[in-house]
């Protein structure tokens, strides 16, 4: 396996020399007055007459949900606050995926689908009003802080561990479970009384076509912050995502079924994943059959998230032909994340991660994890027959690490029908509480690594075969 995966080669949208500001439709600052007809207004003028920058200027702008249009180039500039609505009835319900199955969610603040040449540029601030949608679990929180959710109002639930706020529902997740579980949709009634639980992503966009997401600060999301699905030709630089650190689903940037992506020059501090790819889950993911694939990923910075760069666990219509370099990771859970289980399928291959700077990482360094939301694999039972629903992870570099801190080094789970296989690993340097640990894991190459343990050996391997170091 040579390791060298070239970039992609990604046009840009363009549009005509033609500006719009939303001023001239009917739009008041000061975050007082609903402005939402008026963008709607503004992007419309603008692609009726061949498309355009349609202009937010400085100022603080309510608004409810903004709906993009193709040939558009929404451009919030420097000190444009974008405040998005905490009426939850202001996002009515549309059927959309989410966690790589089709839902009924709350329509996303900003969203697009089936677009093409669409743009959001400049240094503004979206804010999608996100405390009013999301829950927070008390293991999260100081006791402080606990009692400042539970005095604001809104609902704790009946054991205690998880505070909703005002207009939230608790019920709204079980519900989902059981349509789930009985195969059958919803009634409308039955939706209207969880409304507060299907909390949208802050940006939707869905087989949209020759995207750029350029310089704009995209925070307080209700769900996920960035949700490009099924997109092609999409170019990511120069934003900063913030959730906080607690918010849950908080993700950063999921690519999910999407073809020739770069991601560059961009800051992440999320409550979730930072940088994640995926492809639709289990049977619905596979059926899709559209892998996320043609990534290029380089000089990002991510702080806090669950992990820096991730994929899955959501990955059964396949990863492949992926490039990661010049990022640093700081005080995120997991640096390296790969995560699925059986009954996902799909195929992660062909993945070149290289030149990542990691500290004070929580949990791994580098961790693969077969195992997600299962028993640990000394608790479950040996081999099953290999099929669709068996995921397969394999042919991936990873060179020229570093991270200082961890509480293990690397945690590589394989399944014993499926162990991760060919995993090349070469000039890596990692000091952390425990070294690193194999388990299903075959054709393995460490190649000048340093691993240094504070306790116990630096690596240890079980049900492993032809791990070969030097």
């Amino acid at each position: 396996m040579s390791g060298e995966i070239g970039a992609p080669s990604i046009p840009l949208p363009s549009f005509p020399d033609r500006a719009v500001s939303i001023f001239d439709h009917g739009a008041v600052p000061g975050g007082l007055v609903d402005n939402t007809a008026a963008i709607a207004s503004a992007i419309s003028a603008c692609s009726r007459a061949g498309g355009g920058r349609v202009v937010i200027p400085r100022g603080i702008w309510l608004t409810g949900p903004i709906h993009l249009q193709s040939n558009i180039d929404l451009h919030v500039e420097e000190g444009a606050l974008v405040l998005f609505s905490t009426n939850h009835s202001d996002y009515p319900l549309v059927e959309t995926n989410f966690e790589g199955l089709d839902r009924i969610r709350c329509t996303s603040p900003i969203s697009g689908r089936d677009l093409e040449n669409i743009a959001i540029t400049g240094r503004g601030i979206f804010d999608g009003s996100g405390h009013v949608w999301r829950p927070v679990k008390r293991s999260k929180t100081t006791a402080a802080q606990w009692h400042a959710l539970v005095s604001s109002g809104g609902v704790v639930t009946d054991e205690g561990s998880i505070w909703w706020p005002a207009g939230g529902t608790p019920q709204g997740g079980a519900l989902m479970r059981q349509l789930r579980q009985d195969g059958r949709s919803a009634s409308p009634e039955e939706y209207a009384k969880v409304v507060g639980s299907l909390r949208p992503v802050l940006l939707s966009l869905v087989n949209c076509r020759r995207v750029l997401l350029d310089g704009p600060t995209f925070q307080n999301s209700p769900a996920w912050a960035l949700h490009p699905l099924l997109c092609e030709e999409v170019t990511v630089r120069n934003i900063f995502v913030k959730n906080e650190w607690y918010a849950q689903n908080g993700d950063g940037l999921d690519l999910d079924s999407c073809r020739s992506v770069r991601v560059t020059g961009s800051v992440f501090d999320v409550g979730d994943d930072a940088l994640c790819l995926k492809s639709g889950r289990d049977e619905a993911g596979r059926k899709r059959g559209r892998p996320c694939t043609d990534i290029w990923i380089d000089n990002c910075t991510v702080y806090r998230g669950h992990g820096g760069f991730t994929v899955g666990s959501e990955m059964s219509g396949g990863v492949c032909n992926v490039r990661v370099s010049d990022c640093t990771f700081i005080d995120t859970d997991v640096g390296l994340r790969f995560k699925s289980t059986r009954g996902r399928g799909g195929v992660v291959e062909k993945l070149l991660i290289e030149r990542v700077n990691m500290i004070r990482i929580k949990g791994d360094a580098i961790s693969f994890n077969l195992w997600y939301e299962r028993k640990k694999a000394a608790e479950e039972p040996g081999p099953v027959p290999v099929s669709e629903e068996t995921p397969v992870f394999r042919d991936i570099v990873i060179r020229d690490v570093v991270c200082r801190g961890a509480s293990r080094a690397m945690a590589v789970h394989g399944l014993p029908e499926m162990p991760v296989h060919r995993l090349s690993l070469e000039n890596v340097s990692i000091s952390a509480r425990e070294g690193a640990e194999f388990v299903y894991a075959d054709t393995i190459e460490m190649r000048r690594c340093e691993i240094v343990a504070e306790e116990g050996p630096a690596i240890v391997t079980r049900d492993s075969s032809n791990i070969i170091t030097g």
